[in-house]
């Protein structure tokens, strides 16, 4: 299941199949984002290509990414946390190694060759960080992929058709991207670029998102956006047992939102009420004071 090979498509794929079975019983989102190949995904959700253009975009990103190997220079990707991304940077630099994915001020997976990690290592600690080595033998996002950028845009521009219908965020920067020719420079560039998690969490909160639901496998990244920004409902769909679950939890979420009035809206009310009652001279009339409870 760790061959990059296999995981990429069936990644799609499964995101795919899961947003088939729930898009008739969900309300149109406000937009989409992806983590590495899930944001070819979410340009599927997203309404630019269909499920077997971003399952076949999948297969061919692995194949192209497979191609960048070397079998006397193995690569690797590696989680790195507790030390500031910006000095790690500094250090990997020095070792021929990359920060390939963001995920938080002191988090984040990096990338390169093996020979290269073994002897970054040491330093890595020393720093008061932690290392992780992760089951892939891809170091993706990094420029050790650059020979694959090329004809994977070239298969993008075949395949992509048509525009997003609702905003994807780009996980090179997080900005909200609506247009093809867009989404064909970020899905090539991502290979051999940093990706910025933390960036396209952090447009999920100034966008005004208030629920997210992860799609794909497994549910580390409904975890990292509840604990960046706690205000934002965040679930798996591996949490859930059926996908009517999903749709009883977003009614629930909606109708919270829509019914409870928040203690300012009262107030408001409560004045223009005594206003009018003023203006008609029935100064024996007095509203009470709200109760500014809202359970």
């Amino acid at each position: 299941m760790f061959s990059n090979r296999l995981a990429q498509p069936l990644i799609v794929a499964a995101t795919a199949a899961a947003w088939s079975a729930l898009q008739p019983l969900l309300p149109t989102p406000v937009l989409a984002a992806g983590y590495s190949v899930g944001e070819i995904a979410a340009y599927h959700i997203a309404g630019a290509i269909s499920a077997p253009q971003a399952i076949r975009l999948g297969a061919s990103r692995a194949a192209l990414m497979d191609a960048c190997l070397q079998a006397a220079s193995p690569q690797v990707l590696f989680a790195v946390s507790g030390v500031a991304v910006r000095a790690l940077a500094a250090l990997l630099a020095r070792h021929r190694l990359y920060v390939a994915i963001e995920t938080d001020a002191d988090s984040c997976i990096a990338g390169g060759l093996v020979q290269d990690m073994v002897l970054a290592a040491s330093e890595i600690v020393h720093l008061g960080g932690r290392i992780r080595v992760l089951p892939v033998t891809v170091a993706s996002h990094t420029p050790l992929m650059d020979g694959a950028v090329l004809p994977f845009s070239q298969q993008l521009r075949r395949e992509f058709s048509a525009n997003p219908q609702l905003p994807v965020l780009s996980g090179l920067n997080g900005q909200a991207l609506i247009k093809k020719e867009q989404a064909i420079t970020v899905l090539s560039r991502q290979m051999v670029q940093t990706i910025h998690w933390d960036a396209c969490m952090d447009a999920c909160a100034e966008q005004g998102v208030t629920a997210a639901l992860e799609l794909g496998p497994g549910a580390a990244l409904s975890r990292m956006l509840r604990e960046r920004h706690p205000q934002i409902a965040c679930r798996s769909l591996s949490e859930f047992r059926s996908l009517q679950g999903v749709h009883s939890w977003l009614h629930r979420l909606r109708c919270g939102s829509c019914c409870v009035r928040r203690p300012s809206e009262f107030l408001r009310i409560r004045h223009q009420l005594q206003k009018r009652f003023d203006e008609i001279g029935r100064h024996r009339w007095r509203i009470a004071p709200v109760n500014q409870r809202h359970d």
